[in-house]
C-alpha cells in the first residue's frame, strides 16, 4: 500500500516539473514597455554612441579584395572556352 503512495507521488513530482519550468519566476517582470532615461543615461548612451561612430570612422574602406592565394593561382586563359 506504502509503495502505490510512494509511486503515485513520483508519477505527479515528474508531470509537475514541466508545468513548474513554464510558471514565470518570481520578481521577473515580462512587460514591453520601454525603460524611461535619467538625463545622466542619455548623455551616457550618446557617449558611447559617438565614440562608436567615430571609431568606424576610422577603419577603412576595404576597395580591393584580399586573395592570399593570389600568387599561387595560374592566370585564366583568354580563349573562348571551346577545346
Amino acid at each position: 500500500m506504502v509503495r502505490k503512495f510512494i509511486l503515485a507521488g513520483a508519477a505527479v513530482a515528474l508531470l509537475m516539473g514541466p508545468a513548474a519550468a513554464q510558471m514565470p519566476m518570481p520578481g521577473m517582470k515580462f512587460d514591453n514597455a520601454p525603460k524611461q532615461l535619467t538625463p545622466e543615461e542619455r548623455a551616457r548612451r550618446k557617449a558611447i554612441d559617438d565614440a562608436y561612430q567615430a571609431a568606424n570612422r576610422k577603419i577603412p574602406d576595404k576597395s580591393v579584395a584580399i586573395d592570399p592565394w593570389g600568387n599561387v593561382r595560374s592566370l585564366p586563359s583568354t580563349g573562348n572556352g571551346k577545346q
